[in-house]
């Protein structure tokens, strides 16, 4: 039974009303020892509370897919089938220009339930990274319009927060119904929206970094991801059409990915992230204090051998993102650019999406069609 179908609402809702019914029927009519009415009728009341929690917990799910899976839920899921040392480049000795003349590797895209025909779902078997994982896919409205047959079409990678699923920003975000009227009204570029599998290790995060012997996150995202876009779609591999975004713990991992690697990013979006991995309770960077330290942003940006030619934008309220922004923007060096935003609304999917517009506007202005 799917964790986020119908069925098992259904059940879960089922067993709430028999919880809040079986009280009704039978509490005065428990018989026994006082010990034992007492004993029944407090399994009553907890069975009546976990019911409660339990549609609370399916409703919600089912609505934001933090869980996608009981694999995802339980942190039994298997996604890394090898994690060799790829290379401080994350390409495991190859060259970047080996990667990209590769043999094209066509997927098979199916529609996604519940998120309209333009979301497409596939999976991707990463031959560099050694991840295998869905990635989720939106194309705009003018990609297959005639008049557009021979565009190609920039790219915005989405990485969701921990817990979160590749649906989380169509689902949660609704990236996708808040973006289309904006790119057909010319406010925003028409991007193609690319949201990969981002748990590939149980609940764990993984903070989007090559870790030799646990998984090779950088690369699933940064090589992988971003050939299996360039073989099935419209795109450039042009650092300067692609960005990336992403929300709390993805936020993090955005900006990382682009002030690691300005071959392959123009710019990033943080909403609500931070500088220090180890921020992130299940960090799985910020076990090994070198790792954390190596991988703070503050640190990354410092210790390039020249300032990566990235623009970065990052928001939040005080304490939740902006003042890592303006820690970013005090050390950030030509042709390094940060902008910091501070905004209301808390740390909660609802605030991320009503900040799209305005992210994707700066996004349109960054990085530029091919």
């Amino acid at each position: 039974m799917s964790l986020t179908g119908t069925p098992l609402f259904a059940v879960a809702v089922a067993l709430a009303a028999i919880a809040v019914l079986l009280p009704l029927a039978v509490w005065g009519k428990v018989r026994g020892p006082a010990a034992a009415r007492l004993a029944t009728r407090a399994l009553m009341v907890v069975f009546a509370q976990v019911t409660a929690i339990a549609v609370v917990f399916v409703g919600v799910n089912r609505e934001m897919n933090f869980y996608a899976s009981w694999g995802d839920l339980f942190g039994t899921g298997t996604y890394v089938t090898a994690a060799p040392d790829l290379g401080p480049d994350g390409l495991g000795g190859k060259k970047a220009a080996e990667v990209k003349a590769a043999p094209k590797v066509l997927q098979e895209f199916r529609p996604v339930e519940g998120l309209g025909g333009r979301v497409r779902k596939t999976e991707l078997d990463g031959t560099i990274s050694g991840v295998k994982g869905d990635v989720m896919v939106w194309l705009p409205p003018q990609y297959d319009d005639p008049a557009h047959k021979d565009r190609k079409f920039p790219v915005v990678e989405l990485i969701p927060g921990i817990p979160g699923t590749g649906k989380s920003w169509f689902q949660g975000l609704k990236a996708h119904e808040v973006l289309e009227p904006l790119m057909k009204s010319g406010k925003v570029q028409p991007f193609i929206l690319v949201s990969p599998r981002a748990m590939l290790v149980g609940n764990a995060d993984t903070g989007c970094a090559n870790i030799p012997g646990k998984v090779n996150a950088d690369s699933w995202f940064s090589v992988d991801v971003r050939k299996m876009v360039a073989d099935n779609f419209r795109v450039s591999q042009e650092a300067r059409s692609w960005g990336v975004a992403g929300y709390s713990a993805g936020a993090y991992c955005a900006a990382k990915l682009a002030i690691s690697h300005p071959d392959r990013y123009g710019a990033a979006v943080s909403l609500s992230g931070y500088n220090d991995p180890g921020q992130e309770p299940s960090s799985l960077v910020a076990q090994d204090p070198e790792l954390r330290r190596t991988h703070n942003l503050k640190n990354m940006l410092k210790a390039a051998p020249t300032p990566p030619a990235v623009s970065l934008w990052m928001s939040g309220a005080e304490q939740d993102g902006y003042l890592s922004g303006m820690d970013l923007k005090g050390i950030a060096q030509n042709p390094t650019t940060v902008h910091a935003e501070k905004v209301a609304g808390g740390h909660n999917l609802e605030s991320w999406s009503k900040q799209l517009p305005q992210t994707f506007g700066w996004l349109s202005q960054q990085v530029k069609a091919p």
